[in-house]
């Protein structure tokens, strides 16, 4: 990933607040002194800084305007307090530190043809990719699934379109002939056509899944997760070394490296703190790390040069980082 993990800030207004679909609010932001922002391709996200001291990252659903951001985001009750704020705390004409746009989902330059796929609130970038890809003149396809019509956000913004005889529709609650056929949809891969796939977990792991069965090479699978899977961090103790003072610390088996960084009062940035979105990302000099993020890709990991600590442990009974 070539995305700098450090972005920028700067302050900005919601101007507009409305629901999008059940449990999902739609969030409209511009900067406070007028100025246009940060230009952000499809596919981008940024960090809302919310009053609660949490850190989030929310794609952006709009195409690319530099006037404003919009974001739409999804009510998780058993989360950890990030969607609960945004949809109970925040108001129109609320100002909020917000981050630079930083892209990990990019569409392909000069790709021919692009499948969209989107489950639930995956559809935020998804439909931005959609916008760029239409005023590109690109060949496209999107497939929306949503647990049933009253929870597919954008559903009008998308039947209106001047692309909506591109746009399917998919829900749970539908006759079986009205959900999507992953198989039949994947049943073509070809050299010129690119898939995109965000949505929740388990329906990410199945598209993709299913497209490695059908033949889709890696290089054209492209996919953003929202959340890391839940698992254990504990492992075996090991000793880490930063290579820049020559300090040397102890993981115990219950703790985070990034735990033990912050009580040694090294400053690491952080956001997500779960392997997702790589702004804690940290050279490793020697050792064998055990990832446990989804930033990575597997070409990327069998490296072993780079790890992420708010994640990830050591194989080795030593681990000697860039800090």
């Amino acid at each position: 990933m070539s995305d700098s993990p450090i972005a920028a800030t700067t302050q900005a207004r919601i101007i507009r607040r409305r629901m999008l679909a059940d449990g999902i609010l739609g969030l409209t932001l511009e900067r406070i002194d007028g100025e246009p922002l940060a230009v952000a391709d499809a596919g981008a996200h940024i960090d809302l800084h919310l009053p609660n001291g949490l850190v989030r990252q929310y794609s952006l659903s709009n195409a690319p305007t530099g006037r404003t951001y919009e974001l739409g985001v999804l009510l998780d009750p058993g989360g950890r307090g990030g969607s609960i704020c945004v949809h109970e705390d925040l108001r129109e004409g609320e100002v909020l530190t917000i981050g630079a746009p930083r892209n990990l989902f990019r569409l392909v330059a000069g790709a021919r043809r692009s499948l969209l796929v989107a489950g639930g609130i995956g559809i935020t970038p998804i439909i931005s990719m959609a916008d760029t890809l239409h005023a590109a003149g690109k060949a496209f396809e999107l497939h929306y699934c949503c647990r049933s019509a009253s929870r597919a956000a954008y559903r009008d913004r998308l039947g209106s379109a001047a692309y909506a005889d591109r746009v399917r529709f998919y829900y749970d609650d539908a006759p079986q002939d009205g959900r999507l056929d992953t198989d039949a949809l994947l049943a073509s891969p070809a050299k010129d056509l690119d898939l995109y796939v965000c949505g929740p977990g388990g329906f990410m792991d199945h598209v993709i899944g299913r497209a490695r069965a059908a033949g889709w090479p890696e290089s054209n699978i492209h996919a953003e997760r929202f959340s890391a899977d839940v698992r254990d961090r504990a492992g075996d103790a090991f000793q880490l070394v930063l290579a820049r003072s020559g300090r040397t610390l102890r993981v115990a088996t219950e703790q985070s490296v990034l735990d033990v960084l912050r009580e040694a009062g090294v400053q690491v940035p952080v956001s997500c703190e779960q392997g997702i979105c790589g702004t804690c990302i940290t050279r490793v000099l020697e050792g064998q790390p055990e990832h446990r993020d989804v930033f990575l890709t597997e070409d990327e990991r069998a490296c072993n040069d780079r790890f992420m600590p708010c994640c990830s442990r050591a194989r080795s009974a030593r681990l000697v980082v860039d800090l």
